[in-house]
């Protein structure tokens, strides 16, 4: 029998399937360059709570219930060999039945302004840091509020366009199915895709709570503190004379122990050898007068003894 047994499609493990899969990988490598396929460890698609979030958000609409679980085993197989996320859509390469993978775009409309608006608003003051809101670590209301159907971050159907080149008549083919997953497993890996995806600024939703905290500083920093006292009260609870901002010039300043300034040391040696060298006429006077002192002593000493 060929690839159809009485009117089932063949079927084909899931060995065969990953076998198929890497084989393909490997041929576009070659041709290609780089690609970034979606590969799947254990038994989960997505680990975070973005990733997770996204696609809990394509299970909840009755649009998609038929062919969403085809698409996670597709996956899961490693069948989306390539996953391109820019701005507004998503492009993969999908390997499904025939030897040619096929090729999937995926378009996501941005979020309406409006519904941004009031995302923002009520996020104001609850997000703290970037890392906070990429890490899934915020309140439980924001939980319900980015998760809210139709309402909140993640898209509706109506907001999801998608093309394949596989000749699946459904509305959603498995293979457009495995691309959306493989979203929520890349999401695992840097959530700011999302937002990318969306045409949403991601600071917003915390640029507001900053803001707000920078102006609250600012505020308290243009009050002066009435622990401080200003130089004009100082001086009058003491009456002291404050110094004055600008001091002596370096020559003028006092030495400390003494009025006069400190004399170079060139004239220290020129001083001294003066105060040795006494002129001549300078002697004979202190001779002098040495011996008048004298004279003067030995006569009250004689009238003493008469």
């Amino acid at each position: 029998m060929g690839r159809y047994d009485y009117g089932w499609p063949k079927y084909v493990s899931v060995v065969e399937k990953r076998a198929k899969a890497e084989k393909s990988r490997a041929q576009l490598a070659k041709k290609n360059g780089l690609l970034n396929p979606v590969i799947i460890e254990g038994n989960k698609i997505a680990h975070s709570w973005w990733g997770k979030a996204w696609n809990t958000n394509l299970e909840r609409y009755s649009d998609y219930a038929n062919r969403i679980g085809r698409g996670r085993s597709y996956v899961r197989n490693g069948a989306v060999l390539d996953l391109q996320i820019v701005k507004g859509e998503i492009r993969a390469l999908v390997q499904g039945s025939r030897t040619k993978p096929y090729s999937i775009l995926i378009s996501i409309d941005p979020i309406k302004k409006e519904t941004w608006e009031k995302i923002r608003s009520l996020c104001q003051g609850k997000l703290a840091t970037l890392s906070e809101l990429l890490e899934g670590k915020f309140p439980k209301d924001l939980n319900e509020l980015f998760t809210a159907t139709g309402k909140g971050l993640f898209p509706a159907p109506k907001e999801i366009k998608f093309e394949c080149s596989c000749p699946d008549w459904a509305s959603m083919c498995k293979h457009v199915a495995a691309a959306l997953y493989g979203v929520g497993s890349r999401l695992d890996e840097d959530p700011s895709l999302f937002f990318i995806l969306r045409n949403a600024d991601i600071n917003d939703l915390i640029l507001q709570t900053l803001n707000n905290e920078s102006k609250k500083l600012l505020d308290k920093s243009s009050v002066k503190s009435g622990r401080i006292i200003k130089d004009a009260d100082v001086a009058g609870m003491f009456g002291i004379e404050l110094a004055t901002e600008n001091p002596l010039p370096p020559e003028e300043k006092i030495v400390s122990g003494n009025n006069t300034p400190k004399p170079k040391r060139g004239s220290l040696k020129k001083s001294a050898a003066s105060t040795n060298r006494i002129p001549e006429q300078t002697k004979s006077t202190i001779s002098r007068k040495r011996k008048k002192a004298g004279s003067g002593k030995t006569k009250i000493k004689k009238e003493k003894i008469e």
